[in-house]
């Protein structure tokens, strides 16, 4: 789920005596896209006070000289410059140009004054770039659009990535993944500053949800296999090609080091420096990702999913399944993204699609416990009973119940905690 954090780390300082938290400062560079750019003066530079929604004071601030042309071709004259950033308690970073070019020094340092004398400071998808350059993310939590998160985590390696959050919450520092999730953070502003109801009212006006998770959006199945656009230069493109062309099989990271004529820890540190991720985590997230895509578009079991990724066993795949995705394999097939489109039924289980109605209705009705097995075998279980006779591993009746439901929490993986091999 998205971080907010319930209070201020103790990095934040004080507010400047000049400063107001309710004056906003949204700072715009040539080049950024529109829809970006528009969230924090949608949400915080019109008055909706009627609709219970507290007024804030926008500052709509070049970023650089004039004119600022945005995608489209359209140009842009700010009212002010980085000047009027010293009277805002809050300054928004909607989105930066370009992930490959360094944003104008003059800001930069705006931001890091703005910042040292208690201003709080906000990057919206890529925005975080330019939070980033300014050294304003350092040793913190932040998230970005998925797309370029390894990029961020590469270029910036003591800034704590993290692609799957829809925003990230440090106290005087946030974050925000893409386009949309730029409106949940600014949202999550205003329920801060003032409670859920104002919050709420906006929503309302705004027609959106009031609050999202990164559950509640599938979020994690825009993860796909990205990885910085410089991997394509780098020797070690080939061996993650092969990984992923050859996630079925059983292999681990020594597997990959030695397709890369290195020894294990130097394979680690090169993987790291290049993608910002460590090897077995990256090969880990691989799998889960297939087995999502063919949740979604086979009829495989549980068990046929995970012997087709790579995992060792079905319950290799459920643990690092649920702890990526807060849900089990069983209980996110259900719940199929909308729009997915239908598993195609292979010739051997095609005769299953043509029973009689009243057939499997009487399956499914009384027979209940008894048909279990049977129906486990197929595919149709919306559990995931175990095998007949055989003892469960500790912990596997909560699970088991919490996969019914479909709403078991994610088990957080701790820092420095091993992951077990899956290949």
């Amino acid at each position: 789920m998205s971080q907010d954090s319930a209070a201020v780390p103790d990095a934040a300082r004080k507010l400047a005596a000049r400063r107001r938290r309710e004056i906003v400062a949204v700072l715009l560079f040539s080049g950024g896209p529109i829809f970006e750019s528009s969230i924090p003066l949608s949400v915080f530079g019109i008055d909706r006070q009627d609709a219970g929604v507290p007024r804030y004071r926008l500052l709509v601030c070049a970023g650089e000289d004039a004119p600022l042309r945005t995608t489209g071709g359209l140009e842009l004259s700010a009212p002010y410059g980085l000047e009027a950033i010293s009277r805002a308690g809050t300054v928004v970073v909607p989105a930066w140009r370009s992930i490959t070019q360094a944003p104008p020094p003059a800001a930069l340092d705006a931001l890091r004054r703005a910042h040292e004398e208690g201003a709080r400071i906000v990057g919206l998808c890529t925005g975080a770039f330019v939070l980033a350059a300014a050294g304003l993310l350092d040793g913190r939590p932040a998230t970005t659009h998925w797309m370029y998160a390894p990029t961020l985590a590469k270029r910036y390696p003591s800034v704590h990535v993290d692609p799957r959050e829809l925003f990230v919450d440090d106290g005087d520092v946030l974050t925000s993944a893409g386009t949309a999730a730029g409106i949940d953070l600014c949202l999550h502003i205003v329920r801060t500053d003032h409670g859920a109801d104002a919050a709420n009212a906006l929503a309302r006006r705004l027609v959106v949800p009031p609050r999202r998770t990164a559950s509640d959006m599938g979020h994690q199945r825009y993860l796909d296999r990205s990885l910085p656009e410089e991997i394509g230069a780098d020797p070690l493109a080939e061996v993650v090609a092969w990984a992923l062309e050859h996630l079925h099989e059983q292999f681990d990271v020594e597997t990959l080091a030695a397709r890369a004529y290195m020894s294990r820890r130097t394979f680690d540190r090169r993987f790291r420096s290049l993608t910002g991720s460590a090897p077995l985590q990256w090969l880990i997230t691989q799998r889960v990702l297939q087995a999502q895509r063919l949740l979604e578009t086979s009829d495989y079991s549980v068990d046929e999913v995970a012997g087709r990724c790579g995992f060792r066993s079905p319950v290799a795949l459920r643990g690092h399944f649920r702890r990526q995705l807060g849900a089990s394999p069983a209980a996110y097939r259900a719940r199929r993204p909308h729009g997915a489109p239908e598993p195609a039924l292979r010739p051997e289980r095609a005769d299953r699609a043509e029973r009689p109605e009243r057939e499997r209705a009487a399956l499914g009705a009384g027979g209940g416990e008894r048909f279990a097995p049977a129906l486990a075998g197929h595919g149709l279980a919306t559990a995931e009973p175990g095998e007949a006779g055989k003892p469960q591993p500790e912990g596997y009746a909560s699970r088991l119940a919490e996969a019914a439901v479909g709403r078991g929490p994610a088990r957080p993986v701790l820092p420095g905690q091993r992951e077990r091999p899956v290949g």
